[in-house]
Parts: C-alpha cells; structure tokens; sequence
C-alpha cells in the first residue's frame, strides 16, 4: 500500500484512534487480516467470525510490527476504531485507488473468472507494473484487500468481482471503481440463489453500468458468443468491444483445435493484426478466456503479437484448476477440484477426453453446490454426456447429487461398470488405486465443499511411492 499516516488513516474511514501515541506514524507495509501475515509496518484488520475474533490478536499483531490495529473497539494497542470494518476497509481501498491513478480492469462471471484474470495480468505484465486478486478472493473483503496493494509503481489493477445476488458487483465498483469491465458469460453457477439466468445476468451487467463513458476511456469488454452478456451492451455508455468465435467479434478466434495433449491452439484477430497461439492450458474452453485477455489487452495498447506470446507462455497461476501432474508410472492427474458449475464440469469432461486420446479416461465428480431446482436436472445431464464423451469410467463421489450423476449416466446407456457411485473420497482413492493402470488419465472435479482435492493428492502421493496396480 502507498504511505499513509495513522491519522490520516482514521480520516479516511470516519474512525477514532485509541493507544496511538503518534497519530503521524506510517503505514508502510500491507494491510492483512491475518495475523500470520502482520509484519514491520503494517496494519492489520480485525474481523469478527463464527470460530475466531480477530481482535484477540491484537497484541500478537502488534508485537510482530503491525503499527496498528483497524479494530472495531479498543484493544489495548495502537487502534482506528470504526462502526463497521468491513466498511472503513471498503472507503479505504476506494481512497487509495483514486490517490494511484492506477487503470482498473474488473470481471466478472459464472464460470471462467479466475483462469481469464490470471491470463489477462500475465498479459498485461509483459506490458507494465501488474497487481491482480490472488486466487479467488473477489469479495467484499478479498477485493479491497487486493487493491491495497498496488503502490504507485502499479500501472494495471485486475480485480475479480463475485457476486451471489443483485447489488453485489455494483458495492464492489463503488470501492474500486473500473475503467475496463470485462463480463465473460452468464451460467448456472449460483442459479438456486439468484432465480434464474436473467436475474444472473441483471447482476453480472451491473459492472458495465459502473463503467465511465467512452469518452472518458470506458471500455466493456463483452462475450459476442453468449447473448445475454451481449446483450449488456445496451446497459453501459462504455465504448463496447465484442470477443468470440463469432465473425461479428472484434477479437475473435480461428482455425481453434487442440493439440494431441489437448491444449487449444487457434489464429488471434484483434483490430490491429493477427497472431498464432498455442496454450500451456488445457481444454478448448481456455480459447474463450484467452480471447476475453486478449481483447482487454489490446484495448490497453497491447500489439496482436505481444499478446499471442503472452498468451502462449502463461499458465495457471491459482491452485486445483486443472492442474495436470503426470505420474512415474505414466497415470496423468487432472485436479480441477478447487469449484464446479455446470459448465466448467462439461468443459472439463471435455478437455479430459481430448487429453485422453487413445488412453483409458477416468471422471472422479461430485456435487456442483448452489443450484436450487437445476440440480437434479444439471446433475443427470453432466452424467449423460459423460457417457455421450465416451469417458471410460465415471466415479461419482458423495450423497445425493452424486448418485444423481451416477443415474444420469446409467440412464444414457452406461449400464455395466462404466460408471459407479462411491460414498466419500477415500472410496474413491481406494478404487481408483486399485483399478488405475499406467497411462490413464484422471479428472478429478466437484465444488470446493465437497473436498475432492484430497483425491488428486493421494493419487500423486500413490505415484510417488511407486504403488501403481499390477493390470
């Protein structure tokens, strides 16, 4: 964060400063609501949830460098204290943003976000200083922490934005308000708390609202391929620029295929030239993302060519998505269990088929979280088109919703051993170490709540023990 002073600190967030000898002492260091992470000259925020109050750390924070406390009462130790903290760390990321000047980039979507944010700040670091959410940490508290970081070296500032209802992405433009807004797709993700896909996309389209005219530099970036992210054109006075595979698409793709590893390569076209790329990632849903960088990119003055070398070096930068690991034994470990909607599962199964060419396909899935009365439907037809993909052998891990795509398959014709229903991860691990053979590939892949994460690690555990099936 830039140099700020206690005082002016507590000016800024409306709060009142308490155990603060000085009041011009700076904060020089990051702001951070772990206490593992306070260090010399930072601020650390004390936060109040179900299992822990931050501000019983307070002494802790403060004895490792931290030079104050945002606390929301007294603790003892230099403190701002505030009504509400998560609001004084909101005015707070919206103070410093404007004090930067930085250029903003926000996106947001159902499925995708995190993958494009990492593609879009390795892109835009070839150009200049680039500070972008870690992982996926797009929310009210996650995103502000994000912008703090950025100091006066930063050029480009990509923030992801989540939202789980109506109002929620126009809150987080009010904090860090953007100047390019990228809206990838409207899905299923979270549809049982929304209502609907129109309802989605009425939220997902409150970033290009937030956006400043065309005049002023505004710029949204939307999907040509999803019509109801086109549609949002209507919605903003942002200058619009279109990405896709359509031929109406201002960046677009073409001559898309997969590699034999099954990494998408395709021909980029933005306005001003063309360029090859051939991805490090893989799956065919990756070209959209890559097009959605790239047409950010190019709005912020990049070449068609410093793109497609930026695009073709980059990899994933955030945990369990898609993470290929091969083992000793020659068994592929495809973990991409870090969340699961709809779409990203198909585009998953997808991508495992593609990898798996003339090898033996394993689908370890389990329950995608959130989707109201979809579920049952959503759930059955991820099942069938597993068995329409010709995926060897599909492992359905969990309760209902498992066993819900495990009768989705059988109903599509995958009546013998094709497809299982296991009770928990560890049946699974233990199947699957059992009937793995060198050479074949795992997906492993659910929401975040199921845990399927532990699958993919014991698998390369197994690997690196040299335990692998005698088949």
């Amino acid at each position: 964060m830039i140099a700020l002073s206690l005082a002016e600190i507590a000016e800024v967030v409306g709060g009142q400063t308490h155990d603060i000898p000085d009041p011009s002492v700076q904060v020089t260091g990051p702001v951070v609501r772990d206490s593992r992470e306070a260090g010399p000259g930072s601020l650390f925020v004390a936060f109040v949830g179900e299992r822990v109050d931050g501000h019983d750390f307070a002494a802790r924070v403060v004895g490792a460098g931290a030079v104050a406390v945002l606390a929301s009462r007294p603790v003892g130790v230099p403190a701002i204290v505030v009504e509400d903290v998560q609001a004084a760390l909101g005015a707070l990321a919206r103070y410093v943003v404007g004090r930067l000047g930085t250029t903003l980039v926000a996106l947001t979507g159902s499925a995708g976000k995190t993958s494009t944010k990492d593609l879009i700040a390795q892109v835009l670091q070839r150009a200049a200083p680039t500070v972008f959410t870690p992982g996926s940490l797009n929310n009210e508290i996650g995103l502000p922490l994000t912008a703090l970081t950025a100091t006066e070296e930063t050029k480009f500032l990509v923030l992801e934005m989540g939202a789980r209802g109506i109002g929620h992405i126009r809150y987080l433009t009010g904090l860090t308000p953007p100047k390019v807004g990228l809206v990838l797709n409207v899905g299923s993700a979270h549809i049982g708390e929304f209502g609907g896909r129109e309802q989605i996309a009425q939220a997902k389209g409150e970033l290009v609202e937030s956006l400043p005219p065309a005049e002023e530099g505004g710029a949204a970036v939307l999907n040509a391929d999803d019509p109801l992210v086109r549609a949002m054109a209507s919605r903003t006075k942002a200058k619009v620029i279109l990405f896709g595979e359509s031929g109406e698409a201002d960046v677009r793709a073409e001559n898309v295929r997969l590699t034999d590893s099954g990494q998408p390569s395709f021909r980029l076209h933005t306005p001003s030239g063309a360029s090859d790329v051939t991805m490090r990632l893989y799956g065919e849903h990756h070209v959209s993302n890559a097009l959605a960088a790239a047409a950010v990119a190019h709005e912020l003055g990049m070449s068609a060519d410093e793109i497609a070398r930026a695009l073709s070096e980059a990899g994933s930068l955030s945990r369990w998505r898609m993470e290929v690991t091969e083992r000793p034994d020659g068994v592929t470990v495809v973990n991409d269990a870090y969340n699961a909607n709809p779409e990203s599962m198909k585009a998953a199964l997808r991508a495992l088929v593609a990898m798996g060419k003339g090898r033996r396909t394993w689908a370890v899935l389990g329950k995608m979280a959130e989707l109201g009365d979809e579920a049952l439907a959503e759930h059955d037809a991820v099942g069938r088109l597993a068995v329409r993909l010709n995926v060897s052998k599909l492992v359905a891990v969990g309760g209902r919703e498992a066993a819900w795509l495990q009768l989705g398959a059988y109903n599509e014709g995958s009546w013998g051993e094709e497809s299982v229903h296991v009770s928990d991860a560890q049946a699974a691990v233990d199947l699957l170490r059992s009937e793995l053979r060198p050479g074949d590939v795992v997906l492993v892949k659910a929401s975040r709540s199921v845990g399927l994460e532990s699958v993919a690690q014991a698998l390369l555990e197994t690997g690196a023990e040299g335990e692998v099936a005698a088949r």
